[in-house]
């Protein structure tokens, strides 16, 4: 009796369907060009004034002062710099258009630059919620479960970074078992850490244990996002940081954390020049730094609630952010990193919805290049949301589709269809339509476009609780993908020796592979 049952098990595990991995985007539709030439040069040029006029403060980090020091820029009232236009442009040309990021399974390498764009789930919240146990405070327990959904996720190109914050870790350890977790809990690309310059250069020797250091010469393995304290100001932690990937050659995202009328004026045009100017600053640095260093040109941006004081997602404002700075992106040829499925809603309502969409639609059309916080955000970025996280797998996939744009070969015309039918009839037998009919349209994975009538008698299931129920199968599939047992042991062995040197209070020794 338990031979046959064994064996029937063995044969369901083997024609487990693999885990599907959506190429990146590669996106064919028109960009919204929301200024014309001359607002971009008057953009390029208001920045400039503001980088030469009011300089930039550098917060805690002498090196830096220094650095830009030695490459021409002013420095005054000690920490503040100032710099031209030609001496700026000048390292910020020196940056890359576009590279490969490198993952340890290399069948999901991904293009960065160009018209290419991938998707990264959400980062840093404090707090996660579901609808069976609410919102609460996150654990390393949450961050394994969402790095297990981000990996079964075909949407999702990248493995994630601090997808929650794993509060019931130790704050000066939990970047080694969160990277540990990213490496062996998913084989796709990672991202940083970037708190302190050793969490950086543990970031690095994890990339180069389990991704390979040979591979790692000519493309980063590691994509990190900084960002600037606006207003006008860059601090210690992130520019030593960019210090670390820089020499190294890692990918980072420049971003400005800018809430529009708190943290910048109130208007548009000042908002956008503000945040270019701290954007290019930071990413001038890293060229200073070394030349070629991999950089994305990052825009982030909510405006406040002026009655309120709280930051407001899905707006027209923040949409006209995104255009605009996808524009300046272009004009210095670096790749784009905006956008996501933002929203200040709490649970994955309405609210969150529309904010949420309207936000990711006009992140494609800006032609954003990796775009972070695309499945999960919820409220304004504090919770990572388990449904959130499914609904919004939902329209990475629409958009995915949409950006393939409309297919205009003979096939696409169905030339054969209209010799086949009668004038007239329907064309839902057709050779042409049976041909295509499983991939002529996207499908939905959660959204329901069942009738009423046949929608009432499955339950009358919203899409929460849809949504709610496919995460938890998405973990009760998941299998841990393999992973070579030499590399694991260093990988491990690494890990350890680290934690100990933090905990001891022992200075950062090189790993010796």
């Amino acid at each position: 009796m338990s031979r046959p049952a064994r064996s029937s098990r063995r044969r369901k595990s083997d024609d487990k369907k693999p885990i599907e991995f959506l190429q990146p985007l590669l996106n064919n539709v028109p960009f919204v060009e929301l200024l014309n030439e001359d607002g971009v040069e008057k953009i390029h040029r208001a920045s400039m004034r503001l980088l030469a006029d009011f300089g930039v403060l550098i917060i805690d980090y002498p090196e830096a002062l220094e650095v830009f020091r030695k490459n021409g820029a002013t420095i005054v009232d000690g920490n503040k710099v100032r710099i031209d236009e030609d001496t700026l442009m000048h390292f910020v040309n020196k940056a890359p258009s576009q590279w490969t990021q490198l993952a340890r399974n290399p069948a999901k390498d991904l293009p960065l630059g160009g018209r290419h764009t991938v998707y990264a789930p959400v980062y840093g919240p404090p707090f996660v919620a579901d609808l069976d146990r609410g919102r609460r405070a996150s654990t390393f327990a949450d961050f394994q479960e969402l790095t297990k959904l981000a990996y079964m996720a075909p949407e999702m190109h990248i493995g994630g970074g601090v997808l929650v914050e794993p509060n019931d870790l130790n704050l000066q350890t939990r970047h080694l078992d969160m990277l540990h977790c990213l490496s062996t809990q998913s084989d796709k690309s990672f991202m940083g850490s970037v708190v302190f310059p050793d969490n950086a250069r543990d970031t690095v020797d994890i990339a180069r244990i389990v991704v390979g250091e040979e591979r790692m010469r000519d493309n980063p393995a590691v994509s990190s996002t900084v960002n600037a304290s606006s207003p006008m100001r860059w601090d210690d932690r992130m520019l030593s940081a960019i210090t670390v990937y820089a020499e190294t050659k890692q990918a980072v995202m420049f971003t400005p954390f800018i809430i529009a009328g708190a943290m910048s004026p109130s208007t548009m045009a000042a908002t956008i020049a503000q945040l270019n100017a701290e954007t290019l600053f930071g990413i001038c640095y890293a060229q200073m730094v070394n030349a070629g260093a991999p950089c994305l040109y990052g825009s982030f941006l909510a405006n406040i609630d002026m009655k309120s004081g709280a930051p407001c997602f899905g707006t027209p404002e923040n949409n006209m952010a995104m255009f605009a700075g996808g524009q300046m992106a272009r004009k210095y040829q670096l790749p784009y990193r905006s956008g996501g499925n933002f929203t200040a809603s709490r649970i994955p309502d309405a609210q969150a919805g529309y904010e949420s969409a309207s936000t990711m639609w006009a992140t494609v059309q800006a032609g954003a290049n990796f775009i972070l916080h695309s499945a999960g955000w919820l409220e304004g970025g504090l919770i990572a949301g388990y449904e959130k996280f499914i609904l919004d797998l939902e329209i990475c996939a629409m958009i995915a589709r949409y950006s393939k744009g409309i297919g205009l070969t003979d096939d696409d015309f169905a030339w054969d269809a209209y010799e086949e039918v009668p004038t007239g009839d329907h064309f839902l037998g057709s050779a042409h339509t049976m041909r295509h009919y499983t991939t002529a349209f996207h499908q939905h994975q959660v959204f329901s476009m069942d009738n009423y009538e046949l929608w009432e008698t499955k339950g009358s299931p919203t899409s929460y609780e849809m949504a709610n129920k496919r995460w938890k199968q998405m973990l009760k599939d998941y299998e841990q993908p393999k992973m070579d047992p030499a590399t694991r042991e260093e990988l491990d062995a690494f890990v350890a020796v680290r934690k100990e040197e933090i905990l001891a209070g022992k200075p950062r020794t090189a790993w010796k592979r």
